[in-house]
């Protein structure tokens, strides 16, 4: 079988800093990574393989410096990496993204069928959860998002049990088809010693906009139908009061059931015996 992993080099988010002069994330001299949800895409792409047989492709856009993420996710015992890098990319929203993904995908596609492509459920870096959804829809295959559980896959189906806001549901779908994941599908693996050399070797291929027949009016900045207006780091809270308890525990919880009532936090008083709250 053929699986096709969407991966994505995000900056990691313990060290994003913001521009103050144009409200954008600085990502000069911050750490990158691979989008977590990716990466346990990845991790079940591998696992599939491992059981039902086939291979792995990586296919992530960026710029040069992606190529690092790609070459990480080979160590893990992907098959085939590729990279969409041009600067007629450049400033794509998640619909122009998923319009230039899905034409690559569909390339790989007519080259060698796909059977199943993996996407995060979202980018660390955006928080939509669109583009997962918009390839699929550009591709005409079957989508299921907030995958937890790979149950089963055979040569024409899969069933996936997914989370749903009010718990869990069980779903069946042709391939083929794409799936979104959550962190719980699986536990992330560790890349073997052969695999890591490897990937140390391996030379990703690198694809541009000549690479592929695209409208130039669906991608970059003209295909971007949403723009970010300003971005900001949310205000540093205050740390919070602190009660000792130790030495006086009754006495503790009436000054904190008071203060509750003074915040407004508590609207009713509770009767208690001996006048105390």
């Amino acid at each position: 079988m053929h699986f096709v992993v969407c991966l994505k080099q995000v900056p990691d988010t313990s060290e994003v800093r913001i521009d103050p002069v144009t409200n954008t994330l600085m990502r000069q001299g911050v750490p990158s990574i691979i989008n977590p949800y990716d990466a346990h895409a990845l991790e079940e792409a591998i696992r599939l393989k491992e059981k039902v047989g086939g291979k792995v492709t990586i296919v992530s856009m960026g710029p040069p410096q992606a190529l690092e993420a790609l070459k990480k996710g080979m160590s893990f015992g992907a098959d085939r990496a590729i990279l969409l890098s041009d600067r007629a990319f450049g400033g794509s929203d998640s619909l122009a993204t998923a319009y230039i993904l899905s034409n690559a995908i569909g390339k790989i596609h007519e080259e060698d069928p796909i059977d199943l492509v993996f996407a995060g459920k979202e980018a660390i870096d955006g928080d939509t959860a669109q583009t997962g959804p918009g390839i699929a829809q550009r591709l005409g295959f079957p989508q299921i998002t907030y995958s937890i559980k790979v149950r089963e896959i055979t040569e024409t189906t899969i069933t996936v049990e997914r989370k749903t806001e009010g718990g869990r549901q069980v779903v069946e779908a042709q391939l083929p088809a794409l799936l979104t994941v959550e962190k719980e599908l699986n536990d992330l693996g560790y890349a073997s010693l052969p695999n890591m050399m490897n990937a140390a070797k391996y030379e990703p291929e690198i694809w541009s906009a000549q690479s592929l027949t695209f409208d130039a009016t669906q991608m970059g900045l003209k295909g971007s139908p949403t723009s970010v207006v300003r971005i900001f780091a949310p205000p540093v809270r205050s740390g919070g009061e602190k009660i000792d308890g130790t030495k006086d525990p009754s006495g503790t919880a009436n000054a904190l059931v008071e203060t509750l009532f003074k915040e407004n936090i508590i609207s009713d008083r509770p009767l208690a015996k001996g006048g105390k709250i």
